[in-house]
């Protein structure tokens, strides 16, 4: 039985054909759908070389060979496979020895249907994380991305960048949440689409902002209703959720989410399932759930607007992606490819870029990061006239915000001025010296980027260097 690249497998072992049934009945209706039933202990071994096996769940007393004897064989051939005991015997000297010989827990029959359900959830969980943890080892070992193609729609050449790339390559495979964070306008979708890509599932990603949507719309959006369960309600509807089955739901500005909206989330996170709008049986789902926002999270909590409890469950892993400016490095690369991909939406050749512009928007902070970026290089190129990229259209988009930014890290001007509390103050006119070439140094000399920096017009800036040569 081949497994499915998200499905985690769970092999029965037990000599009873129908408790098989029944159990497998139990566990498929729980979302646990990847099962394989074995009536003989002795085709174990065989089937845990054939699969990829996540769990085991043993019967004690079998014909042919008993279910210590396998428990001891599974520990010492696949150390990493959990082994769940299961027998008709009460007695506390067997669940201890079977806990000492590996197994993670001990179920004594006839077990409980929401018992069962639990204890394999918790082996499936434990496999997960195990299997994380030899991933992010292996990826501490190797430095290679071993799929590159998901990561192909950012475009990078930080180290910082590929260290991330390697650490969701890591995670990507594991059932737990994800949370992405990271200014606006960093690509937070476009990261959790990679980490879907990464993750070989052969579902849906399925995107949706939740800001703005009260609890009802909230809920209806992710998991439907039923035929009647409010005004207007006139057929079944499945939501989200189920679209993402075998996928993953990426839910945007999670920061936003009413209280009682990120009790329901919490709930899906936990228990794996949810109650459509009117439903009084609760549906199961595996879709792996990735949220983002550019909230503070941390500072939410101690004003009371979101959970302690669904921020941890959250925060299984965290993917937080660097701003624009922690990676000014790829600004060359992401000029070109977006000069590329706005000329080919006009339908226009794509115009030369000016070795100008690199040296105009390394010195800018872009408060709106990529998506900030893209908008600038989309209007020059709406803009173009010539062969050549024009540098127009981006003087004015920075002019505004660049002065300031100079005079905010006044430890970085030129010629070493600092303006610490046991130093004199410049004068105005020694500010303005100072301010002028710490722009020229940050613009390379070029004196129409100097200008745009400081907020003024070339010609300006040309009139106080001309009055400054004429004073020296």
């Amino acid at each position: 039985m081949a497994e499915q690249p998200n499905t985690q497998l769970l092999v029965l072992v037990d000599d009873e054909p129908q408790l098989l049934r029944s159990a497998s009945v139990v566990l498929r209706t729980a979302g646990i759908e990847s099962v394989i039933t074995l009536e003989d202990g002795r085709e174990l071994q065989a089937t845990l070389e054939q699969n990829k096996v996540d769990a085991v769940l043993l019967d004690l007393n079998m014909p042919h060979i008993s279910g210590v004897d396998l428990l001891s064989e599974v520990c010492e051939r696949h150390p990493d496979i959990p082994v769940i005991m299961m027998t008709a015997a009460n007695e506390l000297e067997i669940a201890v020895d079977c806990m000492r010989r590996g197994a993670v827990d001990y179920l004594v029959k006839p077990v409980d249907k929401a018992r069962l359900i639990t204890s394999v959830n918790r082996a499936l969980e434990l496999r997960s994380l195990r299997e994380e943890v030899e991933n992010l080892r292996a990826t501490l070992l190797d430095n290679t991305i071993k799929n590159p193609a998901a990561f192909a729609p950012i475009v990078t050449e930080d180290d910082d960048m590929l260290s991330l790339f390697r650490y969701m390559e890591a995670v990507a495979r594991t059932p737990q949440p994800v949370l992405v964070t990271g200014e606006t306008g960093t690509g937070k979708e476009l990261f959790a689409r990679a980490l879907h890509d990464a993750s070989g599932r052969s579902g849906n990603f399925v995107a949706v902002s939740v800001s703005g949507l009260d609890d009802i719309a909230f809920s209806d959006t992710l998991f439907g209703h039923k035929r009647g369960a409010f005004t207007g309600a006139e057929s079944k509807r499945d939501g989200l959720i189920k679209t993402a089955q075998n996928g993953t739901i990426f839910l945007d500005e999670i920061g936003d989410l009413s209280e009682s909206s990120q009790v329901k989330l919490l709930r899906l996170l936990q228990e794996k399932e949810f109650y459509p709008l009117g439903e009084d049986h609760p549906v199961n789902t595996n879709a792996r759930v990735v949220c983002a926002t550019n909230v503070d999270l941390l500072s939410a909590i101690k004003d009371g607007k979101f959970r302690l409890d669904l921020y941890y469950r959250l925060r299984s892993h965290h993917i937080q992606i660097p701003s624009l400016r922690q990676r000014i490095g790829d600004l060359p690369a992401l000029i070109e490819h977006l000069v590329a991909k706005a000329a080919k939406d006009f339908e226009r050749t794509p115009p030369s870029v000016p070795v100008e512009l690199y040296t105009l928007l390394k010195q800018y902070a872009f408060p709106g990061n990529i998506r900030e970026l893209e908008g600038m290089i989309f209007d020059a190129v709406a803009r173009q006239q010539g062969t050549a990229l024009s540098l127009a259209s981006f003087h004015t988009a920075i002019g505004n915000n660049s002065a300031e930014q100079l005079i905010l890290a006044p430890a970085e001007m030129a010629s070493g001025a600092g303006w610490g509390d046991d130093q004199p103050l410049p004068t105005l006119k020694e500010a303005e010296d100072q301010l002028i070439q710490a722009a020229l140094t940050r613009a390379e000399g070029n004196q129409g980027i100097a200008a745009t920096l400081l907020g003024i017009t070339r010609q300006a800036l040309n009139k106080r260097l001309v009055r400054a040569r004429e004073k020296n």
